[in-house]
């Protein structure tokens, strides 16, 4: 059987020549392609000497191109569009399937990793990368899919899909309210009241939604992360305003407590944001799916305990509230 060998271009040419036509310029090009302005014209000559025909027409201090410089751009242009399509078909299909999401640090750990055995049994090909992060959303500059975020409304720039509420409530370790030490907000001044660096709520404004004048409280600590905040109050340490959602199987266990319920509560919610660019990508709209099911079986559980436990708060605090 006859070997038939392929009469190709130079490829470094060949590509130095289609930014150059695309962009009719070769400064440009050259940004492109991250090389000089002299590489670029020396790729464009060494293709034209390979191919015996003039592919630009310079000028002093611009270029354009030939009439079989437009014809040759138009099918090298398509040409490489076609490889690069097929090429990322040939990656998709022998890379394993994976999908990065961004979390913020607490919400990953006390809610996120322990729901996704969940998703891993049902999708077991799926590779999930996790990163944290509470920084603004810029899917161009980030390696992520999802950016899991809670805000007060959705963002702008993205697909941005609310899967779960959150309420914002103070917590404290349960011994204070059986104690009988903290049964009405006034009570705060006799304990220290946790801050950190990235809340959503400060406690003037709990105290204001709540219609009460602002307590100072015994004394104060101030942590940078959320975690170290909500540990601190597991702790005994003071009182935190943090998610309901994070801490409710805490309070079921009775080692924490939300004292005064859902009293001065604040509502925002968490969101699945997506870039425009993945709309069509099934493994994204997959694990958005699967977010919006868990943080409804979340909210449906916590309304559930609200029901039956916030609002007795203890049977014991409740008799002392009688008396």
């Amino acid at each position: 059987m006859e070997t038939r060998m392929r009469k190709l271009p130079p490829l470094n040419a060949l590509k130095a020549f289609e930014a150059a036509a695309r962009h009719v310029s070769f400064t440009k090009a050259a940004a492109e392609l991250h090389v000089t302005h002299g590489a670029v014209s020396r790729q464009v000559l060494l293709l034209e000497d390979w191919l015996g025909v003039t592919l630009f027409q310079r000028g002093a201090s611009q270029v354009g191109l030939t009439s079989s410089g437009r014809a040759y751009a138009q099918e090298v242009t398509s040409l490489l569009d076609r490889l690069t399509v097929v090429t990322a078909q040939v990656m998709e299909k022998a890379a394993p399937a994976a999908i990065s999401v961004s979390a913020p640090p607490t919400f990953t750990m006390r809610w996120l990793i322990p729901r996704l055995s969940t998703y891993q049994r049902k999708r077991p090909g799926i590779e999930v990368r996790l990163t944290t992060s509470i920084a603004p959303v810029h899917f161009q500059e980030n390696n992520y899919d999802i950016a899991i975020r809670g805000a007060l409304e959705p963002m702008t720039g993205c697909d941005s899909v609310p899967f779960m509420t959150e309420t914002i409530v103070p917590i404290c370790h349960a011994d204070f309210v059986e104690s009988g030490g903290l049964r009405s907000p006034e009570d705060l001044a006799r304990h220290t009241l946790i801050r950190y660096s990235t809340e959503p709520y400060a406690w003037s404004t709990w105290f204001d939604a709540a219609g009460i004048p602002e307590i100072a409280g015994a004394g104060t600590l101030h942590f940078e992360q959320m975690f170290f905040a909500l540990q601190a109050a597991a702790e005994g340490l003071g009182v935190v305003l943090v998610p309901l959602f994070l801490v409710a199987d805490d309070i079921v266990a009775g080692k924490l407590c939300a004292p005064f319920g859902l009293h001065g509560a604040m509502l925002r919610h968490y969101y699945a944001n997506t870039s425009p660019a993945s709309t069509h990508n099934a493994v994204i709209a997959d694990f958005r799916a699967w977010l919006i099911e868990e943080g409804r079986g979340t909210e449906q559980a916590i309304n559930i305990w609200a029901q039956e436990t916030l609002k007795q708060v203890t049977p014991s605090a409740r008799r002392r509230r009688r008396k």
